[in-house]
């Protein structure tokens, strides 16, 4: 029996997913989580084989959740599931840890095989995911995202950031102080040629890393 637990902050599909699962034999779905922040907490009292990762989500997200996830419970497998098909994240999910990589709108059969996948051992992607790996390591830079050029922390601190944290509170969820999350800061803009929140968060809408409405 394989024992699931999905991470989703948007209800409909966290309780369509958990649905589909339920009807699936050799599948037990253990509980469900809305943000990182519960799925660490969550995946501490149910200890599951198997993690379905959204990855953009309010507080820490898929990201820095699967990281500390992976440092806990280094045997969890964390597939992440997402409508987030840019090649960045798959890159930066994969460096974290994470044992697959599926978009929502590839259906669900993507999402058991990529169960069945990860628990046999192996990593899995969905194909376009693959494919635009495969482009880019052929193309080289290309017209990549101006956010590969953060590093790991930076991404999860700029995505924070552009969601409206403010300081206290990124330093509180990295165990950092503010002083650190404002170094942090400080290289994102410089590194993404920007001078403001504002402009970070009209940049990551643009990269398809924020939806538009958390803008405000």
């Amino acid at each position: 029996m394989t024992r699931i637990l999905v991470v989703d902050d948007h209800d409909l599909v966290r309780m369509g997913i958990v649905r589909m699962l339920s009807d699936v034999r050799g599948y037990q779905v253990l509980g469900e989580a809305k943000s990182g922040e519960e799925a660490v907490r969550k995946a501490r009292e149910l200890s599951p084989d198997v993690i379905l990762m959204d990855v953009k989500m309010p507080g820490i997200g898929g990201l820095e959740a699967t990281r500390k996830l992976l440092h806990a419970q280094p045997g969890v497998k964390i597939i992440a599931v997402t409508a987030c098909d840019d090649s960045l994240y798959p890159s930066r999910l994969l460096q974290a840890g994470a044992r697959g990589y599926v978009t929502k709108g590839t259906g669900f059969t993507d999402i058991t095989t990529a169960i069945d996948t990860v628990m046999s051992g192996r990593q899995f992607m969905s194909s376009n995911i693959a494919q635009q790996l495969a482009l880019q390591n052929i193309s080289g830079n290309g017209d990549r995202s101006p956010f590969e050029r953060l590093s790991q922390r930076e991404l999860e601190t700029a995505m924070l950031i552009a969601g409206g944290q403010k300081a206290q509170a990124i330093a509180d969820t990295f165990s950092v102080s503010p002083k650190t999350v404002n170094s942090y800061r400080y290289r994102i803009f410089e590194k993404l040629g920007i001078n403001s929140d504002v402009e970070l968060a009209l940049l990551a809408v643009k990269y398809n890393y924020l939806d538009p409405e958390a803008v405000v």
